[in-house]
């Protein structure tokens, strides 16, 4: 994308908290600086800063900016302990997934190990606020039609959301799968695992062959506060298909389960 394009996409900058005078403004800079990165027209772009109110948290600040880049969202989220240094990372990071993103479509499917991990990246992920777990409700439950791809598929539109996980159906065993990152690599679970009937990919990953376990939404929520997880893939034991139950940045819950 030229330079002079990206002078003229909308930004639109949200500012929650106590931060800095003209951090609204700084954002709008930092993140027109990375649009020019970008593999095809940039249509918009939403930024949000915020400070979160509890002084335990080591990073208060969360940066996130949002990107419609031709009808596809591009979504980064970081932490620091000020706003501008949060821009900063946010702004790299951003740099760093057009990139990405640009490479990834002139080559097609393939994907190469690690191809997505960017140094010190992790690090800035925003923190999670210690709420006690009697203390956390399931405060938002998403529901939408699973997509049908292959993990190739699945780990670009993990990284290019910057989920911490993917929920979707595998397109060669026709199975509710989550996919998510360990030290090693990315890994897949799925509600029957058939790691054979899988659909040809190039990503590697490895597969559990334990099936999730078959729960309430009360008793996976019981289950994350107590092992401390970032996420849990349960079978729904109700309605008898899969489910994701996971920790906000605000230390609540969120459900999303697959559309009927």
């Amino acid at each position: 994308m030229r330079t002079g394009v990206a002078q003229n996409v909308p930004i639109s900058v949200q500012v929650t908290g106590e931060v800095a005078p003209g951090i609204a403004d700084y954002a709008e800079r930092r993140v027109r600086s990375a649009l020019r990165y970008a593999h095809e027209p940039v249509l918009h772009a939403r930024v949000r800063v915020q400070r979160h109110g509890d002084p335990a948290v080591a990073r208060p600040i969360t940066a996130q900016a949002n990107l419609d880049v031709n009808g596809r969202i591009v979504r980064v989220q970081v932490a620091g302990s000020v706003a501008t240094e949060a821009l900063d990372l946010l702004r790299d990071r951003l740099q760093h997934r057009l990139e990405h993103i640009a490479r990834r479509r002139k080559r097609g499917a393939v994907v190469e190990p690690h191809e997505w991990r960017h140094g010190g990246e992790p690090a800035h992920r925003p923190s999670y606020f210690p709420r006690p777990p009697d203390q956390c409700e399931v405060v938002r439950h998403k529901s939408f039609t699973l997509a049908r791809c292959d993990v190739d598929e699945a780990v670009f539109e993990m990284e290019v959301m910057d989920y911490d996980f993917h929920l979707f159906t595998e397109l060669g065993s026709e199975q509710d799968s989550v996919l998510y990152r360990t030290p090693d690599g990315y890994r897949l679970a799925q509600v029957d695992p058939h790691p054979a009937e899988l659909a040809e990919h190039f990503t590697p990953v490895t597969v559990s062959e334990r099936p999730p376990p078959v729960l309430t939404t009360v008793e996976a929520a019981e289950r994350l506060g107590t092992l401390g997880l970032p996420f849990l893939f349960y079978l729904d034991g109700e309605r008898g298909r899969s489910a994701v139950l996971y920790r906000r940045y605000d230390g609540h819950y969120g459900l999303i389960t697959p559309a009927e």
